[in-house]
């Protein structure tokens, strides 16, 4: 299941891009093709990899795309000229584009979407592009080293009530679930991808009620198929695992029925799970599952069964639905050529003081190497668009920084990771649902080896430039560099 936009957010754009397609119109640039990149610089939390997401929304965006008679007489009133904005009201998406799928994992300074098309349309789409891959992609992410960090016990999305705002939680959400985990605790997403809704009270819920064993109760009553107590609104060990036994053994054992689990929201959760767990097992609830929350992380995940917690599974808010750790991913859109009529292609870059923020020219495309082996991925190339590698020959593949680190590659396979969406503004792409994206995504990242996959200074993974587009690129810097100096 897909969820198709209902709002019209053609106007969701920064208005520089109106401004310049504006500029563009009116000076006969409207169908010059240009050719724009997506890529990001830094991982987050500099982990060692992203997990790209995102790509549906911006489908559903660009599928929708249309300006209404409400926006034309909003930017009739910022003074654009009546052929411009009957343009805008006749406007129709027919770019190329091209992305990395979804649940694929990503490196630094590789374009993972790319749109070719009449420059006013490509320019136009940029802000949501970013806004949609930045945050889903930064989500995707955080989730899967947190489900990393919990060593294959399910990881709950518990955020909607923290999200930066009504989208965030819903798309939060997704790309959690893509990224890993197992269920939301957000029911609008639940609905509209075809999730897993997960939660079962609150602590209110005992507080509303005279006594903790009144309120077990009655909820046992209520869900006797899928109960689940939270024991630590007054004292885990002496009140609320006590209670909690009392209950099975009173309401749901007569029913035939066996408890589902105990949360733990609060305290040394490490410690008490311990105890939780000898003290159920005694009463002879050993199946019955401990659940941890409360401001949890992969860092604490960690810490918490490096020390022997007995914790069957997480669920995780603040600290994953707003990635705090490291809340920007950094994705960036840049023009990087200019097609002519005759498919003649003139390469663009942008220099800078700052190295890192070079960009790569031309019109390009991604390629991942796999050990034939292993099945280990063992590195990215950026390639020309038309450029071909034949996995039948040995390939050089050399660091494009430091040029003497080379290493020829024998006995690999050669896939291109960038896929068609777009053909001319007509959808060609397969969409998927959130369940199969999923399940693409663990066995991608099945494919990268451990040392990739370290929380603290993970593997370098290796993202090189094939020698033509390291020639175009070398050859381009000089010939910049020289015009600065004339």
């Amino acid at each position: 299941m897909t969820d198709k936009f209902s709002r019209n957010l053609s106007m969701l754009t920064d208005f520089y891009e109106i401004t310049m397609s504006n500029g563009y119109f009116n000076k006969n640039m409207k169908d010059v093709i240009g050719v724009f990149d997506v890529f990001f610089r830094k991982v987050p939390d500099d982990g060692g990899f992203a997990v790209m997401c995102g790509l549906q929304q911006i489908i559903d965006y660009i599928s929708e795309l249309n300006f209404s008679k409400e926006d034309i007489d909003y930017l009739k009133k910022r003074g654009f000229s009546d052929d411009f904005l009957n343009y805008l009201s006749n406007f129709k998406f027919s770019c190329d584009v091209w992305a990395i799928p979804e649940g694929t994992p990503v490196f630094p300074n590789e374009p993972i979407i790319t749109v070719k098309g009449p420059i006013i349309q490509s320019q136009l789409i940029e802000t949501l592009i970013l806004l949609a891959f930045n945050h889903q992609t930064l989500i995707a992410t955080k989730a899967n080293r947190i489900v990393r960090a919990a060593q294959g016990r399910p990881v709950m999305e518990f955020g909607a009530r923290r999200a930066q705002g009504f989208d965030a939680a819903v798309y939060g959400a997704r790309a959690a679930v893509i990224g890993g985990c197992a269920s939301t605790s957000c029911l609008l997403a639940a609905q509209k991808f075809g999730l897993n809704p997960s939660g079962t009270m609150a602590h209110s819920w005992i507080q509303t009620f005279d006594d903790e064993y009144e309120a077990f109760s009655i909820y046992a009553k209520q869900y006797p198929d899928s109960c689940v107590l939270l024991v630590d609104t007054y004292n885990v060990l002496k009140s609320g695992i006590p209670n909690a036994i009392k209950v099975f053994d009173n309401v749901l054992k007569p029913l035939g029925k066996r408890p589902v689990g105990i949360r733990i929201d609060s305290g040394d959760i490490t410690y008490l799970s311990k105890k939780a767990r000898k003290m159920l097992d005694a009463a002879g609830y050993a199946d019955c599952h401990i659940i941890a929350s409360n401001s949890l992380d992969e860092h604490i995940i960690s810490d918490m069964l490096l020390q022997g917690a007995r914790v069957d599974s997480f669920g995780v808010g603040e600290r994953l639905i707003t990635s705090s750790s490291a809340p920007v991913l950094g994705g960036v859109y840049k023009l990087s050529a200019i097609i002519d009529d005759d498919g003649a292609v003139s390469p663009r870059i942008k220099l800078s003081e700052n190295v890192a923020k070079i960009t790569t020219p031309g019109f390009k495309s991604v390629w991942r190497l796999f050990d034939r082996m292993s099945g280990k991925a063992i590195a990215d190339v950026i390639t020309l668009f038309d450029e071909e590698i034949d996995d039948s020959k040995p390939y050089e593949i050399f660091d494009p920084e430091y040029t003497w680190k080379r290493k020829t590659v024998t006995d690999f396979i050669a896939r291109r990771l960038t896929k068609p969406v777009f053909e001319k503004g007509n959808l060609v792409y397969h969409e998927y649902s959130v369940a199969e994206i999923k399940r693409y995504c663990e066995k991608q990242i099945d494919l990268l080896w451990d040392e990739v996959l370290r929380f603290e200074n993970p593997h370098n993974y290796y993202v090189d430039l094939s020698q033509p587009l390291w020639d175009l690129k070398h050859d381009l810097i000089q010939e910049c560099s020289k015009r600065k100096g004339e």
